[in-house]
């Protein structure tokens, strides 16, 4: 049985990452400090016999009593409230945290994939993006904690792959969304979709044209497993091509949940990008993959949760 070390393990695509890694009859060793991962979201996976929790900061060093086959490094504040709350944390755990992990795997002869983000192409002047775009970003803007911490984690990551030949794979990340995201999580599906269940009105910032496309949290988890099945060291882009204005996911949104609320605007954020949309290409052709689960299914899935858990 190979055994799997799944770093934000207790995080929003981590944790549906670690049972689809079960479901495959993989032994999972779950690590996360749980700063923006919640035991809730593992809590079915904690009595599962192939599945072990560890709360640890990759930061700091990390010793496991037994061999480890394959990394998948998912560790990072992901949303812009959270890393906007925690900039020294995400640039030290897409630094620091990667370079123990990437040696951890250098130990252990394991593989290595790592989540990278469609951060890394700022406020891009290439539409849609594609893997061969080198971004135009603000290296000390409000989100550059974030989009700086991923591209020099790519950097560390093909640099340990030159020097050390260890076989490592990187993806990057468009917007994800589906059950297990967190109430407070800050990003725009969740925000109006509880906004709109509590009758409360859409914040809409900017005048909703920036356009976003959102894959559906199964699809990033087959996508992400296809790429630690292949022989790609990527980088290559995981997301849904189907872009939409954020206005007319609101809207969207308020047909679907039914609710009263009215939508308000307000300030677009600084270096808030406008359009942000996956060239797939290589994800299809490579890897066989492409999303399956439409916005309109999706958002179904996702507001039934929220229902529940609110």
């Amino acid at each position: 049985m190979k055994v799997v070390l799944v770093t934000g393990g207790a995080g929003f695509i981590g944790s549906h990452l670690c049972q689809a890694l079960l479901q495959d009859k993989k032994k999972v060793v779950c690590v996360d400090n749980l700063v923006t991962g919640s035991l809730v979201n593992i809590k079915n996976l904690k009595e599962k016999p192939n599945f072990l929790f560890i709360k640890h900061d990759i930061v700091e060093s990390l010793s496991l009593r037994e061999k480890i086959d394959f990394i998948f490094n998912l560790a990072s504040p992901a949303s812009p409230v959270d890393y906007q709350k925690f900039p020294i944390e995400t640039l030290l755990v897409n630094s620091l945290g990667v370079k123990n992990m990437l040696d951890l795997a250098v130990e252990n002869k394991a593989q290595f994939l790592h989540t990278s983000t469609s951060e890394i192409y700022g406020e891009p002047e290439k539409h849609p993006q594609s893997e061969n775009y080198w971004g135009n970003v603000n290296p000390i803007g409000s989100r550059s904690c974030y989009h700086e911490g991923k591209r020099f984690a790519e950097s560390l990551i093909v640099s340990y792959q030159k020097k050390f030949g260890l076989d490592t794979k990187i993806v990057r990340i468009f917007n994800t969304y589906g059950p297990k995201m967190r109430i407070e999580d800050g990003r725009v599906v969740s925000n109006f979709v509880i906004q709109a269940l509590r009758n409360q009105p859409l914040t809409v910032y900017g005048d909703g044209s920036q356009t976003r496309s959102f894959c559906y949290i199964s699809d990033m988890v087959e996508g992400i497993l296809k790429m630690a099945e292949s022989q790609e060291p990527g980088p290559i882009n995981l997301g849904n091509p189907e872009e939409i204005p954020v206005l007319a996911l609101a809207k969207r949104i308020l047909r679907k949940t039914g609710s009263k609320s009215k939508i308000v605007f307000k300030p677009l954020p600084n270096d808030d990008p406008t359009r942000r949309k996956p060239d797939i290409t290589l994800a299809k052709t490579r890897l066989k993959w492409k999303p399956k689960v439409s916005l309109d299914e999706g958002l179904k899935k996702t507001i039934e949760y929220f229902k529940k858990i609110l």
